[in-house]
């Protein structure tokens, strides 16, 4: 796949610097950078890392993203004079003028970033992200850098979990820009659900700016807004061969629509006119996209039935109809009955092209209900989903932290009485063992000044979660997880397109285990610190409560 286009990038970086002005961040950002800088500690080096604490959806395993848009978000970081100005009015009056001096000449020139490479299968506790820099820079990054990754990592990690329910055949379709929170969790679920193994999407601006394929044809208003086949208009359509005399296509619908009842033993009578012309009027404006919803009043009685007479005499023109939507009612019965008319009509009338025809299913699907679609037998070849995969109902947050390791070269660690919430100190490297069929087995943390693992040789490391006891392992193959991506001012790393980084997805979940992919009950996969890590950790516990008494010093 090619990079993106100039034209593209443009697009892209303007559309961040208006989503994720500077501005768009905590006030305490402001207050602590102030009074770093009042101390003199502005510019101290700093390192903070990103990573989320649990795995979303009681799943095995999360996808990175967005890393393309953090690493446009610093490119493009700074304060406009009208950004300063609103900063004097909310900070307390006894800000020191200079401050907003210093801020006006702020940027990420000094600011290195490190990270999991954009759609890596990832796991609760690793450090994903390092931002390393002058330390009130890098504190004023915080909520911004989380903001991006946060929602767009979920979604598109539910998306992941939407396609294993789904299995590889069926194509699935984002359709949900109208539930999402807002215009832009819209746009970015558009995104991220692609790029997680969605193949469309319903929103034409995720098209525009990142080359999705789009998809849609009309609503149950569009149906229900035609009563009679006097509205249609145009009544005529031209043959695809190029025929000069176009054909009364009602005429050659209604012709084909008393064969079908008496092929299908159809009630007649039951057929509702409006639906009907609809799909005639529909047809006739689009006669190489015909996909009409037909569950607007009775499948069986009405919708069926009148698609089937539309797409033969469209057929008969020389035109190729899509299929249909079904949109309500029991989806997999309902595709199985669709599917024998279909293949009646192939057969009964010899038109092969009704072999070939689509069955598109929306109706409020969620992950249970896509994986129940497997165990039933349906003919469902597209899915449709909106609410449940743009909102992550089953988990509305994934949680990442951004947590300061060091400065001025030196480990910093959070003690909590919550051990969860406790941090691992010092500024790391991240390897990923695999094992001798090509699995990742367990995701190693160590200093960076460690010498990196080797395939073939045993190491000994402490598991988080199991309570200080080590285990000797020895990796088939060693990646270096993190790489970087952004350094002095400029993007290091090239940027992917949005379909290179969907490939990154498939080819990062096809090497995880089965056992880590289960949507229910997966098993845990290792996360671990190098001894020498591990005894950095320990150490600075036992340093923390040694060193209570500081008050009582002379």
């Amino acid at each position: 796949m090619a990079a993106p286009s100039s034209n593209t990038c443009g697009l892209l970086e303007r559309s961040i610097r208006e989503r994720v002005p500077p501005l768009l961040t905590d006030l305490y950002q402001f207050t602590m950078a102030y009074a770093y800088w009042r101390a003199g500690r502005h510019q101290e080096a700093a390192v903070f890392e990103l990573f989320f604490r649990d795995n979303p959806f009681s799943g095995g395993f999360s996808l990175f993203a967005g890393l393309h848009d953090c690493l446009l978000f610093l490119r493009s970081f700074h304060f406009t004079d009208e950004d300063v100005e609103f900063l004097r009015s909310v900070l307390p009056p006894a800000t020191d003028p200079a401050f907003f001096q210093f801020l006006r000449s702020l940027d990420c020139s000094g600011v290195t970033l490190r990270s999991v490479p954009e759609g890596t299968v990832v796991f609760a506790r690793v450090p994903l992200m390092e931002v390393a820099g002058p330390l009130a820079v890098v504190q004023l990054l915080e909520t911004s850098l989380l903001c991006l990754v946060n929602y767009s990592s979920l979604v598109c990690s539910n998306a992941a979990r939407f396609r294993l329910a789904a299995g590889p055949r069926r194509k699935l379709l984002e359709m949900g820009l109208r539930r999402a929170q807002g215009p832009d969790g819209g746009l970015t679920a558009s995104r991220y659900t692609h790029i997680g193994g969605f193949d469309l999407t319903s929103n034409v601006q995720a098209g525009f700016l990142f080359g999705i394929p789009v998809a849609g044809t009309m609503a149950h208003s569009y149906v229900t807004s035609f009563n009679s086949l006097e509205e249609v208009w145009p009544q005529t359509l031209v043959a695809l061969n190029g025929e000069p005399d176009a054909v009364d296509f009602i005429s050659l619908t209604k012709g084909w629509l008393g064969r079908v009842c008496e092929l299908l033993e159809a009630e007649p009578r039951k057929i509702r006119e409006g639906e009907l012309a609809a799909f005639l009027s529909y047809a006739i404006a689009y006669p190489q996209n015909f996909l009409p919803v037909i569950d607007s009043y009775s499948v069986s009685c009405s919708g069926v039935l009148n698609f089937c007479a539309v797409a033969l005499a469209l057929c008969e023109l020389g035109y190729r109809p899509v299929g249909v939507r079904l949109d309500s009612g029991d989806l997999c019965r309902q595709s199985v009955d669709v599917r024998r008319v279909f293949r009646l009509c192939s057969e009964h009338f010899s038109i092969v092209t009704f072999d070939s025809l689509i069955i598109v299913g929306t109706n409020n699907i969620s992950e249970q209900s896509m994986s129940e679609l497997n165990k039933k037998d349906n003919e469902i070849d597209v899915v449709g989903v909106g609410t449940h995969l743009v909102t992550c109902t089953k988990q509305p947050s994934l949680g990442c932290v951004y947590k300061l390791v060091e400065v001025r070269g030196r480990p910093r660690m959070k003690i909590s009485e919550d051990p969860e919430k406790s941090t691992v100190p010092g500024r790391k490297a991240v390897y990923r063992l695999v094992d001798t069929e090509g699995h990742p087995f367990l995701d190693l943390v160590s200093l960076a000044v460690e010498p990196a693992p080797e395939a073939g040789l045993p190491l000994s490391c402490y598991p988080l979660g199991c309570d200080d006891s080590s285990v000797s392992v020895t990796p088939a193959q060693v990646t270096c997880l993190r790489q970087e991506a952004f350094s002095k001012g400029q993007v290091t790393h090239p940027l992917c397109s949005t379909a290179e980084t969907r490939a990154k997805v498939q080819s990062s979940l096809q090497t995880l285990h089965p056992r880590h992919k289960r949507l229910q009950e997966p098993d845990s996969y290792t996360v671990a610190l190098s001894e020498r890590l591990h005894s950095l950790v320990t150490e600075i516990r036992r340093g923390s409560s040694n060193n209570s008494d500081f008050l009582l010093a002379n």
